[in-house]
């Protein structure tokens, strides 16, 4: 079967199908996962006021279920004490949303967030003793 110009099968100048026949970018889960807890260390230091520092709060972690074309988060990180607890989440959600649809093109869904510690001033400045 010979295609003319302008039709659906008409390849590019580079002999390649049209996008659509090419196929799909799939990323796996665990990358996802990864680009989300980078995103939440990154929102946790700028909206929380934590420094990623070693002998602080512990970094970000972060899950995610990859379904066609949206993403499912669960993180889990540490805030400040005292601190508007509802108020932090809610921008860190909405911070690693706007990072994780960037970077990868999904739809974020749903993110839960689990504060695991709320972290003192005195906490934070303590770091491991020898």
């Amino acid at each position: 079967m010979r295609t003319g110009p302008g039709s659906a099968r008409e390849t590019s100048g580079t002999g390649l199908p049209p996008p659509a026949e090419r196929g799909a970018t799939v990323i796996p889960d665990r990358v996802v996962a990864r680009i989300a807890t980078q995103a939440a260390r990154t929102a946790q230091s700028r909206r929380a006021a934590v420094p990623p520092e070693r002998g602080g709060p512990t970094a970000p972690s972060a899950t995610a279920a990859v379904r066609t074309g949206s993403v499912r988060l669960h993180l889990a990180l540490d805030l400040p004490y005292p601190t508007d607890i509802p108020h932090v989440c809610e921008r860190i959600r909405r911070d690693v949303a706007e990072r994780v649809a960037q970077l990868t093109g999904l739809r974020v869904g749903e993110i839960t967030l689990t504060v695991r510690r709320l972290v003192t001033a005195a906490e934070a400045g303590r770091g491991r003793v020898r």
